[in-house]
C-alpha cells in the first residue's frame, strides 16, 4: 500500500503542477485552502465564502475509463472545474462490494489527479441503501490514506431512497466519528431521504455534535420545480448548510429534453444562495444526462463534436460562456 499522503506532499504536487503546464491558472485549493462551514456558508481558511462549481463522474463500475488523470486534468484546464465528484458505485455489478480493488483504483486515480491539479474532490459512496459497516471500512481506508489533504470532501451516501430521516441520521452519526477520528476537519456531506429531495427533514432535526457538515440536495430541472426550491430556501433560512452534489437540466430519469427555462431558474437560485454544485455526469451512456457522445469518444481533449448537448451546456456554464 502506498504511504499516507501528507498535506505537505499535497502542496508539493500542487506547486509542481502550477510551475509547469498549469502556471497560467492558479488552483482553487491553493487559493482557498482547507474548507469549513460557517453558518450556512462554505468558507475558506480566511473565513470568506467559497462557491465550488464542477462535475460528477458517473458510476465507476460502468465508466471506469473516465477515472483517470487525463480526464481530470482536461476538465480542470478546459472546463475550469473547481471540484470533481468520484461516484464510487457500491452495490451493482463490479461495484465496490464485489470488486473493491477496481473501486479503490478508480478512486485513487481521481483523488491523486485532483491533488495534482489543485482542485477539490468529493468522495461519493454511491449507494441507495445504508450499508454502515461497509461504508465505515471504506471511509476509514480512504481517510487514512489522505487524512491531511485539504482537497478532500466526504459524501456519506448517495440518494437514500425509502429510508426515513431518522435512519439516515442514525447512519450518519455512526459513520462521521470513523472519519473524524482520522480527518477531524474535512467537509462531510450528509444525504437526506427521497433521493436527496427531503431537505426540510434535516433542517427540522439536524446533526448537532459535529462541525463542518453540509446537507446534500439533488435536483433535475425537468422533474423538480419551484416547490423544491422553496423547500430548500426554507431549510437554508433555518440555518441548514446545503451542497448540490448532483444536478441536471433534464428529467430525474436522466432522459427527456433539457428544460432550459427551468435549468436557468435553478442556476440563478443557486447563485443567489451561493450554493456549490456538481453536474451529473461524465459518461457516454445513451441518455440525456450523459455529457460524452459515445464510447468511441476520447477520454479527454474533447472537441464540441465529442460532447452531447448536456456536455456543451455544462462546459459553457463552467467556463462562464452562458
Amino acid at each position: 500500500m502506498r504511504k499516507v499522503i501528507s498535506r505537505s506532499l499535497c502542496l508539493v504536487l500542487t506547486v509542481f503542477l502550477l510551475s509547469g503546464c498549469l502556471m497560467d491558472n492558479d488552483g482553487i485549493v491553493s487559493k482557498h485552502g482547507k474548507l469549513s462551514v460557517k453558518g450556512t456558508a462554505l468558507v475558506n481558511e480566511k473565513g470568506q465564502p467559497v462557491v465550488l462549481h464542477g462535475v460528477s463522474l458517473g458510476w465507476h463500475n460502468w465508466w471506469p475509463r473516465f477515472y483517470n488523470k487525463q480526464t481530470v486534468t482536461w476538465m480542470k484546464q478546459d472546463w475550469k472545474i473547481e471540484v470533481i465528484r468520484a461516484a464510487i458505485a457500491v452495490e451493482p455489478e463490479r461495484g465496490y462490494i464485489v470488486n473493491p480493488e477496481l473501486g479503490m483504483k478508480c478512486l485513487t486515480n481521481v483523488i491523486d489527479a485532483a491533488i495534482e491539479n489543485d482542485i477539490y474532490v468529493i468522495i461519493d459512496w454511491h449507494a441507495h441503501n445504508l450499508l454502515l459497516e461497509e461504508a465505515k471500512a471504506f471511509f476509514t481506508l480512504v481517510a487514512e490514506k489522505y487524512k491531511d489533504c485539504p482537497n478532500i470532501i466526504y459524501e456519506l451516501v448517495n440518494e437514500p431512497d425509502d429510508e426515513t430521516w431518522e435512519a439516515v441520521k442514525e447512519y450518519s452519526e455512526a459513520l462521521i466519528p470513523a472519519i473524524r477520528a482520522i480527518a477531524p476537519d474535512n467537509i462531510i456531506l450528509v444525504g437526506c431521504p427521497h433521493w436527496d429531495q427531503d431537505i426540510h427533514l434535516p433542517a427540522q432535526n439536524p446533526i448537532r455534535d459535529y462541525d463542518n457538515l453540509m446537507y446534500v440536495m439533488h435536483y433535475y430541472a425537468g422533474t423538480h420545480k419551484q416547490e423544491l426550491r422553496d423547500r430548500a430556501t426554507r431549510a437554508i433560512k433555518k440555518g441548514l448548510p446545503v451542497f448540490i452534489s448532483e444536478c441536471g437540466g433534464m428529467e430525474a430519469s436522466g432522459n427527456g429534453n433539457i428544460q432550459y427555462d427551468e435549468w436557468d431558474r435553478w442556476t440563478q437560485w443557486m447563485a443567489e444562495n451561493q450554493l456549490s454544485w456538481t453536474a451529473w455526469a461524465v459518461t457516454d451512456k445513451l441518455e440525456t444526462c450523459s455529457m460524452i457522445k459515445s464510447e468511441n469518444s476520447p477520454i479527454a481533449n474533447w472537441k464540441d463534436a465529442d460532447l452531447k448537448e448536456w456536455g456543451i451546456v455544462v462546459k459553457k456554464m463552467l467556463t462562464g460562456k452562458r
